[in-house]
C-alpha cells in the first residue's frame, strides 16, 4: 500500500506557491488515492487535472499499481482544515457541537484554535416592554474540553435569495 504520508507530501507540492489548499487525502487498502482540494478563488477542472499529474507523475506504477482521483470539496461538505474556515469569512455558516445542538450565524472571525459567528436575537432588554434586536457573538473551539461550545461540523448555508 501507498503511504498516505508520500501522498500528502506530493499534493502539498502541487499546491505550494498557487491558491490551491489540500483538504483530505485518503488511500485505501488497493491503492485508489482520493484527494480533495480547495481554493479561496474556486477549483477549475484543470486546477484538478494539474495536482492529478502532478501526483501520479511522481510515482512508479511499475513499483506499485494505483488509481488517483482529485476533485473539489463539494460546496455542501463539512469544514475539514482552517482554510476552509479562512475562505468562508462573512458568510453564514451551521455550526454543529458535540452536545447535539446547530448554531447559525455569519462566520466573523478563524484562527487555527476557534472561530466566532455572529448573528442577531430578539432579546428582552431591561426597562423596554418590547423584545428588542442585538447582535450576538458566540466563541466555538476546534479543541475544547465543553462539548457546547467544541466544533463537531460546520458547514456553508447554501442561499439563493
Amino acid at each position: 500500500m501507498i503511504a498516505i504520508s508520500k501522498i500528502k507530501e506530493l499534493v502539498e507540492a502541487q499546491v505550494d506557491g498557487t491558491n490551491l489548499f489540500a483538504v483530505e487525502v485518503k488511500v485505501n487498502n488497493s491503492n485508489k488515492i482520493n484527494v480533495l482540494i480547495d481554493s479561496f478563488d474556486g477549483i477549475s477542472i484543470s486546477d484538478c487535472i494539474n495536482v492529478s499529474k502532478g501526483v501520479e507523475n511522481s510515482l512508479d506504477r511499475e513499483d506499485e499499481d494505483f488509481e488517483i482521483e482529485v476533485s473539489s470539496a463539494g460546496l455542501d461538505a463539512p469544514f475539514q482544515v482552517p482554510e476552509q474556515y479562512q475562505k468562508n469569512l462573512n458568510k453564514e455558516v451551521k455550526v454543529y457541537t458535540h452536545d447535539g445542538k446547530k448554531h447559525e450565524g455569519v462566520l466573523s472571525f478563524a484562527d487555527e484554535t476557534k472561530i466566532k459567528i455572529t448573528y442577531d436575537e430578539k432579546v428582552r432588554v431591561e426597562g423596554k416592554k418590547k423584545k428588542e434586536l442585538v447582535t450576538q457573538v458566540e466563541e466555538y473551539f476546534f479543541e475544547s474540553d465543553d462539548s457546547t461550545n467544541k466544533i463537531k461540523d460546520t458547514k456553508i448555508i447554501i442561499s439563493f435569495k
